[in-house]
């Protein structure tokens, strides 16, 4: 990981769709877990998100919150570590994406991988709606509200992370100018003081003689650890690094995380969507059964015949959940039809069993207490709220919204 962007912000958020599965935990929720003790964390839940494809059923939507935040504490997000929020419960959120929306492009929108592959998946929905085009914005909005640095994605969500820089940068383009900006940033930068002065120029300097990125991260991070400057200046600092605007809106890096492969149950992509999936917190005789009956390598007919773990979806959970010596011996029996496919999850099915009976006794504890709950999200909210406030104070008065 980066020294430059240690210890930033950090922002994610997952759609309610009810209790999570497997699939979610070790896509995102575990590296969630791993990333509340290295950064400042915002979680949320997206519900307006939610919105875009479902919302022709919100009846569900408390239940389904409710399911999602029990299920983060389970996992081990800690309430007093990260912030955990509803998006719904902050209005700034939609009060940014309709300002962003004023001066983002059509064709920015329209250029995003993932809406036109979730048009073709979901073929049996109306998407020809504003709010399905406008997502990306929203996701942008929801980044951009709390200035995040860094943004945990998977390879396919990069693009997002991409548009969201890109809005960011035409936002401090357009209102980021000021009267009289280089005298006032030449100003700013005496006020580093010392070495300080020196590095500074000179990283500028080379950031924009040779566009190396590292150059200007390090200025960044120069400024953004600097004490002795206000508030104004280090925005005007920030801006002076690669133009002549203020940096009101900050441009936020994707943190590739790992995103292993969670087959379903019918060897598939793990997904509600596919009805594939197992529980967090499914009841282990169900999980049992089911993983008794899932998909294996469809070129082993009999118990005689030799498979090939490579070729079989039971093979990709070994590599989550088994350790080396038993995954070695899946490895070499199953080649040789040494053992028969229920001999080859009896291992996995114990190991599976193990995490979801955790999960479920520390969620207990939540589903017991609907106030604790609500207090977690309440406070969480509050904290959230501070924080977008303080963005929308600087894009209103940028954008001169707001009384003089």
């Amino acid at each position: 990981m980066s020294a430059v962007i240690q210890g930033k912000r950090v922002l994610s958020g997952m759609r309610p769709t009810g209790a999570l599965h497997l699939g979610n935990y070790h896509g995102a929720l575990r590296n969630w877990v791993e990333l509340q003790y290295q950064f400042e964390c915002y979680f949320f839940i997206a519900d307006w998100h939610a919105l875009t494809t479902g919302y022709e059923d919100t009846a569900g939507l408390p239940q389904a919150i409710r399911e999602v935040v029990i299920d983060w504490l389970a996992a081990g997000l800690n309430p007093g570590v990260a912030t955990l929020f509803v998006q719904s419960h902050v209005p700034e959120h939609a009060e940014l994406h309709l300002l962003l929306s004023m001066i983002t492009p059509l064709g920015w929108l329209e250029r995003v991988p993932t809406y036109k592959d979730q048009q073709e998946q979901l073929k049996e929905k109306d998407l020809a709606t504003y709010g399905f085009l406008g997502y990306p914005l929203l996701q942008s909005a929801d980044i951009l509200l709390y200035r995040a640095a860094v943004v945990p994605v998977g390879e396919d969500q990069a693009a997002h992370v991409e548009v969201t820089r890109e809005i960011a940068r035409r936002f401090n383009h357009l209102y980021g100018r000021e009267p009289d900006f280089e005298q006032k940033a030449e100003r700013a930068i005496k006020e580093l003081g010392g070495r300080n002065i020196t590095l500074y120029r000179q990283l500028r300097r080379k950031f924009q003689e040779t566009g190396d990125q590292m150059a200007v991260e390090r200025a960044r991070a120069l400024v953004e650890s600097n004490t002795r400057i206000t508030v104004a200046d280090r925005e005007r600092l920030l801006g002076y690094l690669e133009g002549s605007y203020v940096s009101i809106l900050t441009e936020p890096h994707a943190l590739l995380t790992a995103t292993p492969k969670v087959p379903g149950l019918d060897g598939r992509k793990m997904s509600k969507s596919y009805g594939n999936t197992i529980g967090m917190r499914e009841d282990p005789d169900s999980v049992a059964s089911k993983l008794k009956t899932m998909q294996t390598d469809p070129a082993r007919v009999r118990r005689t015949d030799p498979g090939d773990p490579e070729k079989c979806p039971v093979w990709d959970l070994h590599k989550l959940y088994s350790d080396d010596k038993t995954r070695q011996w899946v490895n070499e029996n199953c080649r040789t039809a040494g053992i028969g496919c229920l001999d080859c999850k009896k291992p996995l099915i114990e190991r599976v069993i193990e995490e979801v009976t955790g999960m479920r006794k520390r969620a207990q504890e939540f589903q017991e207490n609907p106030e604790l709950l609500a207090n977690i999200l309440v406070e969480g909210s509050e904290k959230a709220r501070e924080v977008a406030r303080a963005t929308l104070d600087d894009v209103r008065r940028a954008m001169h919204l707001r009384p003089q």
